[in-house]
């Protein structure tokens, strides 16, 4: 399977954070499953960080490095992710949030996340 980790999976994995349930390490560790982060999350993280947000204090350019030695994947938005958002039913505002879902979409793969809101997005969103 290929999974697409949302933002704050990405930092809790980077921070061994307690959040992060058994099942997430699970298919993260699962060597049959293929792991990905986005540039759209590495772009949020970027961005909140820098407005001061408690729940985004991480550096990203540390994070993205672990990320890659660890074996994750990057995927680029494209213009078609893009223009998907626009397909997209009005659930949730955050740009990033929806982006991500538009990337999954687009590339037929598993978007992991913790958002309740995010996950009641039709397709292969998964609620970890």
């Amino acid at each position: 399977m290929t999974l697409l980790l949302d933002s704050h999976l990405l930092i809790w994995i980077g921070q061994a954070d307690e959040r992060l349930t058994d099942e997430v390490v699970a298919l993260v560790q699962n060597e049959a499953n293929t792991v990905l982060f986005s540039a759209v999350s590495l772009w949020e993280i970027t961005i909140k960080a820098g407005l001061g947000k408690a729940e985004f204090r991480v550096d990203p350019k540390i994070l993205r490095r672990r990320l890659l030695a660890n074996g994750y994947a990057e995927l680029a938005f494209t213009s078609e992710h893009a223009v998907a958002v626009q397909e997209l039913p009005a659930i949730h505002s955050d740009p990033f949030d929806r982006a991500l879902v538009a990337q999954a979409l687009v590339e037929g793969m598993t978007l992991l996340t913790a958002d309740a809101v995010v996950a009641r997005y039709p397709g292969l969103v998964r609620k970890v």
